[in-house]
């Protein structure tokens, strides 16, 4: 017991009285990508007009696609024209469009850039011939500058997936051809740059794993852009028919070991000497199932749960939510990440508050320069489903909440409203008076670390607690520019 309190005062040294203020901007790099065909999804719920700019840095409008000759097209030409252009007015002769109605504009009125990710998983094929030929190359990077000019874009995200991946027409060659690739793209935007007076962003998706990793020549690449997003998830799911987790934060008890974020950082920076202040990690606001359950590192169906996660069994956050009630919420401690399973042999895994603090903590702690979400209208809650009335955006705060986290940051006339019972506790804890509103809860290790994090509703007033081991713990609460803190011993 000794050691626990010395470790206390530790920590309380830590915290000296100042007034806290909640940033309005991201502390770090955060880029949403914005999938044109979600423009659709909940009656345009997430749209121009209701994405909350100042969750991100960059939104990535995703995707147009590379044609054969190098040419790039829309990806959906409706729906493309009324985001990136604005509504359509109609009444004018030819048809104009209303300012400040696309997101390009409410972006930058939020000082929020836009850039176009082209290609993606399904548009990928025909980026080896593309790269490969210098006619093609320049034809290519010629429309990456037209797309710029014609969209006021501030750049381009290139999403090959991936070079050298045999069932999208990759081969051996990819790996030089896509040094020659991004080149061409970077001098095009330099030239375009010398024109406008402006400065125009080049990054590129890549994949997490080792076998990707290992067919771009980094040493080249690396000064050809200005971030590099790491796309962190889709490590397990159903095509392995083994119960696994979609982005683990660490190596989980089963499969590849190196299918992690931790492991993929690490190869990133330290065999390939790609700087950490390059890297955006890929944070996923979805879940994957699978059915025939029977425990986590265990065979399945090898099938995804479409039934009980419609359409495809890969389910956003906000769908996700409503539903914990009717599984078994899991905790994997090893991963660091939540999974769901039923009796009728459901599992799921996703991302929660939780997990998404630790990978924020992870980000600011190997000192990378941000996060890319995949994708933004994944959390993006209603008061009710189908209310059209957008309630708050959890994981996207949760993952800000910890980019400005200061343990310095602390207002102690906002402590002594909240009180923590019971203490010492072991399964949860409680705060009285509730929160009136959403707020963020950070929970340190008498070490300093994080071990915990995620937002209260308002209202909300008990936390589960049962995941931690028996020790000590500094809980901090963030709402409307204050803050307060709590000792707190978990036996």
């Amino acid at each position: 017991m000794n050691k626990l309190y010395t470790h206390l005062a530790l920590l309380l040294l830590l915290w000296l009285p100042s007034k806290t203020t909640l940033n309005a901007q991201p502390c770090r790099e955060v880029v949403g990508y914005y999938p044109n065909w979600q423009w659709y999804d909940r009656a345009q719920l997430v749209r121009p007009a209701t994405i909350d700019y100042s969750r991100y840095t960059i939104i990535n409008y995703c995707f147009f696609n590379p044609q054969p000759n190098g040419s790039i097209v829309t990806g959906d030409a409706w729906a493309d024209e009324n985001l990136l252009l604005g509504q359509i007015d109609w009444s004018s002769t030819p048809p104009s469009y209303f300012p400040n109605t696309s997101i390009v504009d409410l972006a930058h009125n939020n000082n929020v850039k836009v850039l176009i990710s082209v290609g993606g998983w399904t548009w990928s094929n025909n980026f080896p011939a593309i790269a490969a030929n210098p006619v093609t190359r320049a034809a290519f990077a010629h429309s990456c500058n037209d797309l710029v000019r014609q969209y006021n874009l501030d750049g381009i995200d290139l999403d090959w997936e991936y070079p050298g991946y045999t069932p999208h027409n990759g081969g051996p060659a990819d790996a030089a051809n896509f040094t020659l690739l991004l080149q061409q793209v970077r001098d095009s935007l330099d030239a375009l740059e010398l024109v406008n007076n402006e400065q125009y962003l080049l990054t590129a998706a890549v994949g997490a794993s080792a076998a990707h990793m290992s067919n771009v020549q980094w040493a080249a690449v690396t000064p050809l852009l200005d971030m590099i997003n790491l796309m962190s998830y889709d490590f397990f799911g159903a095509w392995d028919a083994v119960a696994n987790h979609n982005s683990p934060l660490n190596a989980p008890g089963c499969g590849d070991p190196g299918f992690n974020i931790s492991s993929a950082f690490t190869l990133l920076t330290q065999q390939y000497g790609v700087p950490a202040n390059k890297i955006n990690v890929g944070v996923a606001f979805y879940g994957r199932s699978q059915t025939g359950f029977t425990g986590l590192c265990q065979t399945t169906s090898g099938n995804a749960a479409t039934s009980a996660f419609p359409p495809d069994g890969v389910p956003l956050y906000y769908e996700i939510a409503p539903q914990l009630s009717q599984y078994t919420v899991n905790w994997d401690n090893q991963a660091q990440v939540p999974w769901l399973n039923n009796n009728s042999g459901v599992f799921l895994s996703y991302d929660n508050e939780q997990s998404i603090g630790l990978k924020a903590q992870f980000i600011v702690s190997n000192g990378a320069r941000g996060a890319i979400i995949w994708e933004i209208t994944g959390d993006y809650m209603e008061t009710t489903p189908g209310s059209g009335i957008i309630a708050g955006t959890p994981l996207a705060d949760t993952l800000n909440a910890v980019f400005c986290a200061s343990p310095l940051d602390i207002s102690h006339a906002a402590a002594a409203a909240i009180q923590l019972s019971p203490n010492p506790a072991n399964d949860f804890i409680q705060f009285t008076p509730a929160p009136a509103q959403n707020t963020g809860y950070f929970i340190y290790s008498a070490t300093g670390a994080l071990v915990g994090s995620g937002i209260l509703q308002a209202g909300q007033n008990m936390l589960e607690i049962n995941h931690l081991p028996s020790g000590a713990y500094l809980v901090r609460l963030e709402t409307a520019g204050q803050a307060s803190q709590h000792k707190l011993i978990k036996y």
